[in-house]
């Protein structure tokens, strides 16, 4: 891979990091998916990066459980979910095609059906017990 992606990689989950981290205290903004995409982009970008991000309390105490065992809790769903249909709600309230609108209707429908059935959900006191 070349370098310009390995930074462009690096850099995008830094700032995907950094909108991560500041979600922990704003509940406007949800820290799994920032710290998702972080993941991601590090494990592309750079070895040394994906060791620090999953070395961080961050990661440990919103994504691990997700990473390890393919749950989360309701909490984590529910924010995911709201963030999401928030940026969904934009595109269908400003455009005036009706076919996207379907589209993006389809789409949410069926990130409400991944979310509640193929994602187990676990409760909260189990989270804390996994990750000790």
């Amino acid at each position: 891979m070349s370098k310009i992606k390995k930074f462009i990689y690096v850099t995008v989950g830094l700032i995907s990091f950094v909108l991560g981290a500041i979600g922990v205290a704003l509940p406007i903004l949800p820290t799994t998916p920032f710290l998702l995409l972080a993941s991601y982009c590090f494990v592309r970008g750079s070895e040394k990066f994906d060791r620090w991000l999953k070395s961080t309390k961050i990661y440990k105490k919103h994504l691990e459980s997700f990473v390890n065992e393919r749950a989360m809790t309701m909490k984590q769903k529910i924010g995911i979910l709201l963030f999401a249909d928030i940026m969904l709600a934009f595109p269908i309230i400003i455009l005036d095609s009706l076919h996207i609108r379907l589209f993006l209707i389809a789409l949410a429908c069926f990130k409400y059906y991944y979310f509640m059935f193929k994602i187990k959900t676990i409760k909260q006191d189990d989270l804390k017990v996994n990750s000790q």
